[in-house]
């Protein structure tokens, strides 16, 4: 199966910048995006011999979560059942008979961690949720996930240590989460090397390639035998962030 996770940056203008060429072309079995930054009704995406499911926030023009996917899952949940967590549209929840998929847009700590006590429970309550989910059927968890979790993980990471995505706190969470039970595909299967998925729109940070790795695919333990690739597409456009792929042999 080949599976692909991409932070659209609103998907209404990543639209008008390439982005069926690469869904085309990449031909996924399931397609998840973040920050579509849209409502119901406001755009027919043509997707053709996929099923669509998405997950809105409450204020227009913000966040949201959508998944293509081409097998019509046995379920579809939408948040993790938590009113504080489930008012941003950052979570969707598809199961299949031998796994779940978890499309996830994790919350922004901000500027000057302004939001790092919220994130936090966030961080909680979600590994909660994950390991629930996992006690019945691996997971297989994508999207973007605010954190660049080691220093190979970002250009600068001396200058970045008290930015929201690289703190302490952020990075203790993701290490937590991996101690549960979960692998960091890409990282598993290439520990040295150095690739980005999201660079500031200032300072030209993309042509100086000064940017964070922050996109993930993680599986449940278990599944690490049946992950063949998982690849970070810093040549595809259209956003801050790059869409990040994942193969993998399932039943």
């Amino acid at each position: 199966m080949k599976l692909v996770s991409w932070n659209v940056n609103g998907i209404r203008a990543c639209v008008q910048k390439g982005f069926y060429d690469f869904f085309q072309q990449v031909d996924a079995d399931i397609f998840c995006i973040q920050e579509t930054k849209m409502q119901p009704g406001q755009l027919a995406i043509s997707a053709e011999s996929y099923y669509q499911y998405m997950n809105s926030a409450i204020k227009k023009g913000y966040s949201g979560v959508m998944v293509f996917t081409k097998q019509k899952p046995l379920s579809v949940h939408y948040g993790m059942g938590i009113e504080q967590h489930d008012q941003e549209g950052r979570l969707i929840t598809l199961e299949y008979e031998h796994f779940y998929f978890v499309g996830c847009y994790t919350p922004n700590s901000k500027d000057e961690l302004a939001r790092l006590s919220y994130r936090m429970e966030w961080e909680n309550d979600f590994r909660a949720y994950l390991k629930r989910l996992d006690e019945s059927k691996p997971v297989i968890l994508c999207g973007d996930l605010n954190v660049a979790h080691q220093e190979i993980d970002l250009k600068n990471p001396a200058s970045n240590r008290r930015s929201a995505g690289f703190s302490d706190e952020e990075r203790a969470k993701f290490s937590e989460l991996l101690e549960s039970g979960f692998i960091d595909t890409y990282r598993t299967l290439y520990p040295q090397k150095i690739e980005y998925s999201w660079w500031s729109y200032r300072f030209k940070a993309r042509e100086r390639n000064a940017g964070w790795r922050i996109d993930y695919f993680l599986v449940s333990d278990r599944l690490r035998d049946a992950v063949c690739d998982a690849v970070i597409h810093t040549d595809i456009t259209g956003s801050d962030h790059c869409p990040v792929s994942l193969e993998i042999r399932l039943s």
